[in-house]
């Protein structure tokens, strides 16, 4: 009896463990897939991250290439003679060596370009109106002895022409020009009052350069005093313009070749190198800011003139007036 009883009980005991293991083995089955599932969703969303990384890397890069090709242009409407961009400009050019004098001398100009869309324009065209002020330090002989003193005013007035080549990137302009002889010393301006052609052309084809030049003729009609010479130049003002990186440029555009028509006028060929940075501010208006060197490499009947030159420069555009 009491082995029966044990039996018994040995074989009710087999039976229950006989349940429960499946059902443990079954839980630690859902358990694994749990986390088999878990991993996977883990490893999706890993993907997933690794994804949006570079999404956003991308996203980066065409944002700052965006950036650098908006700079370029602006860097470009900057040392655009035809540009439609409202700007004020204000440059120092430094002489410390000249030929003829063991004076140096300096001149401070400052400069306005306002453009004129047609429907405000005197013509059907973009109207460029460019006045230009001056403050001089004149040499006052041979020795080092100078004074300072307003000088000429000048301004040119330029009808952007429409054409098929605008479709390719090259732009011209034809307008007057002139000059006042507002100078408030003899020794500080030529003394006639003056007016002559003007002629612009930019070539824009080719992305980070502007190719152009900028020519003026001047030539006098009327004079302050009778011992004052006629005046007829042939102003040529050759560009060359190098975007480099993130809104720093080069360039070669601040130096102007005077060629005299009349027996005995100078001619003078300066050639310039400078570099420039452009500020694009939220909010507020972009800046410019350059400084180039200026060589004399050419002059003759020109007893006084520039031997090295030093210029430093800053533009404000003001955007916001484009449409006036």
């Amino acid at each position: 009896m009491t082995f029966a009883r044990a039996l018994t009980a040995a074989c009710v005991a087999a039976l229950l463990l006989g349940r429960v293991a499946p059902a443990s083995g079954q839980a630690n089955g859902a358990n694994w897939a749990e986390g088999r599932d878990t991993e996977q969703a883990d490893g999706v969303n890993g993907a997933n991250g690794v994804g949006a990384a570079g999404t956003e890397e991308a996203n980066a890069d065409a944002a700052a290439k965006g950036a650098d090709t908006d700079k370029a242009k602006l860097a470009a409407e900057f040392n655009d003679p035809l540009t439609t961009l409202p700007q004020v400009f204000v440059q120092d050019a430094y002489t410390p060596s000249n030929f003829g004098t063991e004076a140096p001398t300096n001149r401070v100009i400052a400069r306005l370009i306002v453009p004129r869309v047609p429907r405000f324009s005197l013509v059907p065209f973009v109207q460029l109106i460019r006045p230009s002020f001056s403050l001089v330090t004149v040499p006052t002989g041979k020795g080092e002895a100078t004074r300072t003193e307003f000088g000429d005013i000048q301004l040119f007035d330029l009808a952007v022409l429409p054409s098929w080549w605008e479709e390719r990137g090259l732009l011209m302009g034809l307008g007057p020009v002139f000059v006042f002889p507002t100078a408030t010393d003899e020794l500080a301006g030529q003394g006639a009052w003056q007016v002559g052609p003007a002629f612009g052309a930019i070539y824009k084809g080719i992305p980070g350069v502007l190719l152009g030049c900028l020519i003026q003729n001047p030539i006098s009609f009327a004079y302050t005093s009778a011992d004052r010479q006629p005046v007829n130049t042939l102003l040529v003002q050759p560009i060359l313009f190098k975007h480099v990186w993130r809104g720093l440029y080069v360039k070669s555009a601040d130096a102007t070749w005077a060629f005299g028509w009349h027996d005995g006028a100078p001619t003078t060929v300066p050639l310039s190198l400078g570099l420039g940075y452009v500020v694009p501010r939220e909010g507020a208006p972009p800046l410019n800011l350059f400084v180039s060197g200026e060589w004399m490499v050419h002059r003759e009947d020109a007893p006084i003139a520039p031997r090295v030159t030093v210029r430093f420069g800053l533009t404000v555009a003001f955007p916001q007036l484009r449409a006036w």
